[in-house]
């Protein structure tokens, strides 16, 4: 198992091919995708026991970073999509803010967004989405557990929002910002996003990914790999099997 922190721009794919080079075996998968404007701490395993703990490892909590442009809208939610809407951004007090941010702290119903890996009918929903087709899936619960403003700057047509969220499986911080822009009645989507954190691991240990393309990236690649004192932090929070360490 490996710490690697992606850069901006790559797909979290791109990662694991690098190390399927670096190591010459095709077993190696990742524990949560992050999208290829996203930055931050992608956990990379390799190897039929370790890549049969993904599942396990993608059940942990996670921390994120994310950067929300308010009164503004786009197709996607992120940086990728096209701008729908503008709006004027309404002032408001730090306790408004922070009214608007308590409501999604704790259990959070969240409805999954038409641009998602999430299935229907055998296609993913981004699929349909590409083609003019919207599919609603219903609400889902998350938690989340710490939702802090980090930042607040205003511009002359918009402002700019920075939060540090830690969330469930299955949050889409898409989705979030989205509904934070909605209940700060100017909309909002999201334009960066960097995962700081996933289950008992920081991005502050992980390697740049960046270094697997270089000439000595075999080495980098070993300095991001877990040690037995990491694996066994690792076993008490997932309740991953003993095997892992084999």
């Amino acid at each position: 198992m490996f710490l690697l922190d992606k850069p901006c721009g790559p797909t979290s794919f791109w990662v694991v091919r690098q190390v399927r080079r670096l190591l010459s075996i095709k077993k190696v998968g990742h524990a949560g995708t992050l999208d290829p404007f996203a930055s931050g701490l992608l956990i990379v395993c390799a190897g039929r026991a370790a890549t049969r703990t993904i599942d396990a490892l993608m059940a942990g909590e996670k921390e994120y970073l994310a950067t929300l442009c308010l009164g503004v809208c786009t197709t996607t939610g992120d940086p990728e999509g096209e701008i729908t809407l503008r709006r004027r951004v309404p002032p408001f007090s730090a306790d408004e803010l922070e009214a608007a941010l308590d409501r999604f702290r704790g259990e959070y119903w969240q409805t999954p967004p038409a641009y998602s890996a999430l299935k229907h009918q055998g296609k993913p929903l981004y699929a349909y989405a590409r083609k003019g087709i919207v599919i609603e899936k219903p609400p889902r619960r998350v938690f989340i557990s710490s939702l802090t403003r980090e930042d607040l700057a205003f511009a002359s047509d918009a402002a700019t929002l920075t939060i540090r969220v830690r969330s469930s499986k299955g949050t889409y911080i898409r989705r979030l910002a989205e509904d934070i822009g909605d209940a700060l009645g100017c909309g909002a989507y999201l334009t960066a996003l960097r995962r700081t954190m996933s289950g008992p691991f920081s991005v502050e240990r992980a390697v740049t990914a960046g270094l697997l393309k270089e000439e000595d990236g075999l080495r980098h690649l070993a300095s991001a790999r877990l040690d037995e004192t990491e694996l066994a932090a690792l076993l008490r929070e997932t309740r991953l099997p003993a095997r892992v360490t084999d």
